[in-house]
Formats: C-alpha cells, structure tokens, sequence
C-alpha cells in the first residue's frame, strides 16, 4: 500500500509504502480512541444532564423514600386491625353461638395449583379427598351448630341478644370509639371508655334496640347526662346516654325501634353524639359486635374498623 512520495537519501522522490499491519493499527487505534470518546462524552453527559424519563424517576424514588415509612405504619396498624377482628368474629360466635368462630381459608393450600403440569395426577386425587373430608367435618360442625341455635330459640326462655342499630339512618363513618382506654376530650389522658360512640347531629331521634322494660331514667348535668336503661332480658342491658331529652319513663314496656329520646350533649360530652352501652350480668360487651344484624357486611367491617382504630372517645 502507498501514500504519497517521500524525499529519500538519494536525493530523489518516491512512493511512501504502508504495511497492512500499519493500516489494521492505525484503523483499530481509531475505533478504540472513538469508543473512549463516546463512553467520556456519555458519562459527562449523564453526570450533568439529565432526561424527562430520568427526572420523572428520580422525582419517584424521591416520593417513594418519603411515602414507604408511613406505608409500614400503615401495614402494622392494618395487621393489628385484622388481629383485632379476628379476636372480636370469635367473641362473637362464642357470645352468640357459643361456639368458636371457624378458621377457614380457601385459598391458603391451594398454591400448588399454579403449577398442575408438574404434580402427579395421584397427589391430585389424594388432596382432592382429603379437602372433601376436611369440608365435610366442617358441614358436620356447620349443621350441628345451626341445630343447637335452633333449640335455643325453641325454648321458652331464649331472648335475642339487642342486635339493632339505636340509629336509623347510619353510616360507618359516623362510628367512633368503642370499649377500651381511650383518650378523654376534656383530661387528655387514657380513661376507661365502657361504650360506643355514635355521631349524630344533635335532635336526631333514638330507638330501643330490642324489646324490653325501661329500668332507669336519669337526668344530670353530669357525667353521662340524660340517660335511659333498658332490661332486655336474660341478662341484657342497654344504656343510651347523653340524651338531648327522654321520652320514655321508668317502668315503661318498649318495642325494637321505639323512640326513646334524642341525641344530645347533656353532660360531659365533648359534641352531639350518642353513647351506647351493651351488658350482660353487668359485663360490658362491644357494642359493635351487636349491630352486624342491622347493616350490611361491608358496612359492619368499616364499623369494626372505626371502632378499633378511634384513639379518643367523645365524652
């Protein structure tokens, strides 16, 4: 190969002649110095520019370091909530069946379905049998358990648990703190709460929540205020309090959904609302777990959910 004349030591020109090595070098010099250039200008430009699609995700990650703490509270307080209503489905079928609460889960055991093709169509058969019998006992316990409420009803003596709403027209969000240590409005400080509050505005009128016999009428200023008590048999008890003002007298037989007064803020009670008491042999019950009668299924979960998660009570 050539390129171009030379002036030798002979005094004369002629063809300057290149090596096919010289050219492989000199062309693979060129390719490794342009690569180095591209990979510097590529790292300067990605140290000091950036693109819409790099900016929009670092803006992300940004929001996601600042969202994930809270979302971990969020979780723990959720786990915690489910605990809860777990403990409280199983207060009530003890309370109301007398039975433990079945722990069903459909979908627990079923992960090895994902992957049919690999399984033996034996072990199939064999976990098919074995779901089938486990279902079957569980019948068993289901219709025995559907026997013994019907006997309690048969007898003489059975008197439904108060299982109605005091409230007409209500909604979850009107639920408030339920039985436990809640932060009282007025001291600030963790206070035995022995009912459940449901928001009302005030005048908003209030039912019995089953049948019963007035056993008490009380007005004050203090304390709960205006309050009335109804015995509803077999050892129920229901308290209404912070009436606006009463319409029954001690004494006084009373249907499901009589009015009996009005919500009001007689008392200490931090703003119009309702305090509903549930007891048994002078047990303090959860209110909430008395009302999955009256509202629908998704309705009673959010009011377990408001219940369990109010810090502070209303009065």
């Amino acid at each position: 190969m050539s390129k171009g004349y030379i002036f030798d030591k002979d005094l004369k020109f002629r063809k300057a002649r290149t090596s096919v090595w010289a050219v492989l070098r000199r062309i693979l010099m060129f390719f490794v110095t342009t690569l180095s250039l591209t990979i510097l200008y590529y790292v300067v430009f990605a140290l000091f520019f950036s693109t819409d699609t790099e900016k929009r995700l670092r803006d992300e990650n940004r929001m996601y370091a600042r969202e994930f703490p809270g979302l971990e509270a969020k979780e723990r307080l959720l786990s915690d909530v489910v605990d809860g209503l777990q403990v409280k489905d199983n207060s009530i079928y003890e309370e109301i069946f007398h039975t433990s609460a079945p722990n069903m889960d459909p979908v627990s055991s079923l992960g090895f379905l994902m992957d049919l093709d690999s399984i033996p169509d034996t072990e199939i058969v064999a976990f098919s049998e074995d779901k089938l019998n486990a279902l079957d006992r569980e019948a068993d316990v289901v219709e025995e358990n559907f026997r013994r409420i019907f006997a309690a009803i048969r007898d003489s003596g059975f008197v439904m648990p108060p299982m109605t709403n005091p409230l007409g027209d209500f909604s979850f969000a009107q639920t408030g703190a339920s039985v436990g240590d809640r932060i009282n409005p007025f001291y600030k400080v963790p206070i035995r709460h022995n009912g459940l509050d449901l928001i009302a505005p005030a005048g908003e009128p209030v039912h019995a929540s089953a049948d019963g016999v007035v056993s008490e009428v009380i007005r004050s200023r203090k304390g709960l205020g205006n309050v009335v008590v109804i015995n509803h048999g077999n050892g129920y008890f229901t308290r209404y309090a912070h009436l606006a003002d009463v319409e029954v007298r001690r004494g006084m037989k009373v249907q499901k959904g009589k009015r009996i007064g009005y919500v009001g803020v007689s008392g200490n009670s931090f703003a119009p609302h309702l305090h509903y008491e549930v007891l048994r042999d002078t047990v303090v019950l959860d209110p909430v777990n008395h009302f999955f009668a009256s509202v629908s299924p998704d309705e009673f979960v959010n009011m377990l959910i408001m219940s369990a998660s109010t810090g502070q009570s209303m009065d």
